[in-house]
């Protein structure tokens, strides 16, 4: 799916969580009416940062994130989706063409959300998918990201829909 394309359908899990009582999510291009709904979602992306970085920053750090990629959105280069259901946003993706240090072109997928009430029903993976779609169509060579390394939950739902560890950040506290 391409930002300009058609909404994309996903299945709920008949399992888990509360979007059974739902209507079908959609993904479709974000609109500034959506301002509020992804700031709202911007907290989780605090989640598996390191312990010793302080939290306030942190948070100050991802909601400047989020708000830089909605600002971005239709720029030429930049991609925001959101996922909706029952009238509400329950995820975004937000993505970029990127080029590599090595000097090939990426999408890099800077922040990518989905409401905790949401999770477990294929959101997360309907956002990466239509970001490998528009990272096709642009013929780019990859679709990168980076997560917490603590972020153990996060880390195993993206080795699951194939991404491999490319990079290791090491640090060591003075």
């Amino acid at each position: 799916m391409v930002a300009n394309g058609p909404t994309m359908s996903i299945s709920p899990r008949t399992n888990r969580g509360t979007l059974l009582a739902m209507e079908m999510p959609q993904v479709r291009p974000y609109s500034p009416a959506d301002r509020d709904d992804v700031l709202a979602l911007a907290p989780r992306l605090t989640e598996g940062v390191a312990t010793w970085r302080d939290p306030d920053a942190v948070l100050d750090a991802v909601v400047g994130w989020v708000r830089g990629s909605i600002d971005a959105a239709g720029e030429p280069d930049h991609l925001v989706l959101v996922a909706t259901a029952d009238g509400r946003v329950v995820g975004f993706v937000t993505a970029e063409e990127h080029r590599h240090w090595s000097g090939g072109s990426d999408a890099y997928i800077g922040e990518l959300v989905v409401d905790p009430t949401a999770e477990g029903h294929g959101i997360g993976r309907a956002l990466v998918d239509a970001v490998h779609e528009w990272a096709k169509v642009r013929d780019l060579g990859a679709v990168t990201l980076e997560t917490g390394a603590a972020n153990a939950r996060a880390r195993g739902f993206y080795a699951a829909i194939g991404f491999a560890e490319e990079d290791v950040r090491l640090t060591r506290q003075l």
